[in-house]
């Protein structure tokens, strides 16, 4: 009998992983004999799909890409050759290997298959508004990026310029993500509200910025560097957010490089943010960068008994090795207003 964890929350989140499991195969059809109702088993249709894809493709590719034990794989292969589906091909350069290519039957057979594929998708996807098709698009991007990691996915982060509808986002995910992670109030969404509507009304962009940051087109983290009202030559961060399904990533490390970087080229001497103790993440962020935590006030705000601390980080000192050497496993998580 499998042994049961005494974690709770963990047993619980088994039952919900193993449930959606079982929901998922059903609603695709997995389980059914022909995939699709197109003549093929699901784990024939993907080697198919393999068969189609791959340039000059070999037998133990396919079965490394699928993750299939080999001889499974060489049953389906043999099926295909003996109706006429599969055929191997000599190697023009060496006469002694030989690379597998569907034939005429084959392909349309794939055509086929694939046409069915793309149907369902379709099918799911028009039963669906446009949000409901992005919010599921996004949803099976962060399982991908969760459980199969990449190291690719760093590179692929890009910082852009905030466009016309950008702020909605910002307030709609700051006021979502701290309700749901810190228990916060309507009056933290207030609070966003007000500062991104008076970063678009007084918007200085010769000192002033707001960077959004893409990983494969969609928006997953923002951070703003706006002027002081009273000191001139003093910057203030605000808004440093990450979303749950880009950490890890440095997506946040990337985002307060490019605010402190900016704001020492257009000459500000120091920047300050406000900020609250219980994130934790936030500060070792903070601090990997440079900055120094100057003050700290015990207040109730939002709806929770909280520490508001206020953070430093001096531009006039030689900071710009700290941030260079911001450490790749500090979670990116971390935000601040």
């Amino acid at each position: 009998m499998p042994s049961v964890d005494s974690n709770p929350s963990l047993n619980s989140n088994v039952a919900a992983f193993r449930r959606f499991n079982r929901w998922y195969t059903r609603f695709l059809g997995v389980l059914d004999e022909e995939w699709l109702k197109g003549g093929y088993s699901l784990a024939e249709a993907r080697v198919m799909y393999e068969l189609a894809t791959r340039e000059k493709p070999n037998a133990k590719a396919i079965a490394l890409a699928l993750g299939m034990d080999p001889a499974y794989l060489s049953r389906i292969l043999r099926r295909f050759e003996k109706t006429s589906l599969l055929k191997r091909v000599t190697s023009k350069k060496d006469g002694r290997s030989a690379y597998l290519a569907l034939t005429r039957i084959g392909k349309s057979s794939f055509e086929k298959l694939n046409a069915l594929s793309e149907g369902q998708a379709r099918g799911i996807l028009n039963t669906l508004p446009p949000t409901g098709q992005t919010r599921l698009v996004n949803s099976m991007a962060a399982i991908e990026r969760l459980l199969a990691p990449s190291a690719q996915e760093q590179k692929r982060i890009v910082l852009r310029p905030h466009r016309p509808g950008d702020m909605g986002w910002i307030a709609f995910r700051e006021g979502a993500l701290y309700a749901q992670e810190y228990g916060f109030d309507e009056t933290f969404e207030a609070l966003v509200a007000r500062i991104v509507a008076d970063f678009l009304t007084d918007f200085d962009p010769k000192r002033e910025r707001c960077w959004i940051a893409e990983v494969n087109g969609q928006n997953v983290g923002h951070i703003f560097l706006v002027k002081h009202p009273a000191e001139p030559s003093t910057a203030k961060l605000r808004l440093l957010l990450v979303e749950p399904s880009a950490r890890g990533m440095r997506v946040g490390s990337t985002l307060v490089e490019e605010c402190v970087n900016f704001a020492r080229s257009v000459g500000y001497k120091k920047i300050t943010l406000w900020t609250q103790s219980i994130l934790v993440a936030a500060r070792h962020t903070y601090q990997r960068a440079g900055f120094r935590l100057v003050e700290e006030q015990a207040n109730f705000k939002f709806g929770k008994d909280l520490v508001s601390q206020i953070w430093e980080l001096d531009l006039t000192e030689s900071a710009l090795g700290k941030i260079a050497g911001l450490e790749e496993n500090v979670e990116p998580g971390t935000r601040g207003a």
